[in-house]
């Protein structure tokens, strides 16, 4: 696969970092942001201060606000909010020029109301295309400070996922393929939800040994879920299920996580969004992985409690304290 031109939707932390990756390169990168106030410091500066300072983009990365400008693009990437991604697909299908463009989702949620993953909002829209997905344990600041990390790249199309992992891997920026999209997803959408409840615990003080028990049970509950969904329990325990997991639950950089530790600290959640400019995907995906429980019939206490606290106004140590006084029962992995 020949990449001459990247488009990366979505000027956030993530897609500003991916374009400083892949624009040292030295292939063409456009950089799409819907803010044209920040897209236009952005030309201006060479720099994301609102989301990466101190990052400068390579000359071969040209920001924009015009969506026409990545129409062309033989590969197109997806890094906006997961609530934004219908809209943007919805624009982008009326302007798209390259019927051989592949479609690649870096989209981490779940579709409220339809549950369904960003790869299927994709094929709906663009069922002609070929369609991956790229998830893992990265922090957009570490991948834009060189720092090595490793990520997996999935698709139905196995020469697909192997080109883009020939184009796009870099020893620092380790990638490795899989055919498994669904778990692949799944794994780094619901991540963000337990990442709130790892850090409600460290907002409440409750220790080291609390949080290590919450997390492992967090695995157990994302695999269950994660196969009801169409997954499969193995891939839940790769880079985009257990290694993404338990860098949200304990990263200081998490933003899910630091959503949950300011409500472990009794901080009202319209406060510490209106406060945050990067979006805390576990919040919208709490509430669309609680209703794939409500509809598949299956056990996700921790979930159900995340949720009544982002949606139910529950407060967070009632929630901790019910998940404590569930029933004792022989562990089940």
């Amino acid at each position: 696969m020949r990449i001459a031109h990247t488009a990366i939707l979505g000027a956030g932390a993530w897609g500003t970092a991916l374009a400083w990756l892949w624009g040292k390169g030295g292939g063409q990168v456009s950089l799409w942001g819907h803010n044209v106030d920040r897209v236009r410091r952005m030309q201006r500066t060479r720099e994301n201060s609102d989301y990466l300072p101190g990052i400068r983009l390579p000359e071969t990365v040209s920001v924009t606000s015009e969506l026409p400008d990545c129409a062309g693009a033989d590969l197109i990437v997806f890094v906006t909010p997961s609530t934004a991604l219908r809209e943007i697909v919805t624009r982008l299908r009326k302007v798209i020029s390259n019927p051989r463009a592949v479609l690649l989702s870096c989209t981490k949620g779940i579709e409220h109301v339809t549950g369904m993953r960003m790869s299927q909002v994709l094929h709906e829209a663009f069922p002609e295309h070929r369609i991956a997905v790229l998830s893992g344990p990265n922090l957009a600041l570490e991948i834009a400070q060189g720092l090595p990390c490793a990520t997996v790249i999935a698709s139905d199309d196995v020469d697909c996922a192997a080109s883009l992992q020939g184009a796009l891997g870099i020893p620092r920026f380790r990638i490795y393929t899989s055919r498994d999209v669904v778990s692949v997803e799944l794994g780094g959408a619901l991540k963000n939800v337990f990442a709130i409840a790892a850090g409600i615990s460290d907002g409440l003080g409750l220790g080291d040994n609390s949080k290590a028990a919450l997390v492992i049970r967090s695995l157990a509950e994302l695999v269950r879920l994660g196969v009801a969904m169409g997954g499969s329990a193995n891939a839940f325990y790769g880079l985009s299920g257990a290694g993404d997991l338990v860098l949200t639950c304990y990263s200081e950089r998490s933003r899910n996580h630091t959503v949950g530790k300011r409500l472990g600290r009794n901080e009202a959640l319209i406060q510490i969004t209106s406060a945050m400019r990067m979006v805390a995907e576990g919040i919208p995906t709490a509430r669309s992985a609680w209703e794939c429980a409500r509809r598949l019939n299956i056990a996700t206490p921790i979930i159900d409690q995340v949720y009544a606290v982002l949606y139910e106004q529950k407060k967070p140590i009632v929630a901790l304290e019910e998940l404590l006084s569930r029933e004792q029962k022989a562990e089940q992995l």
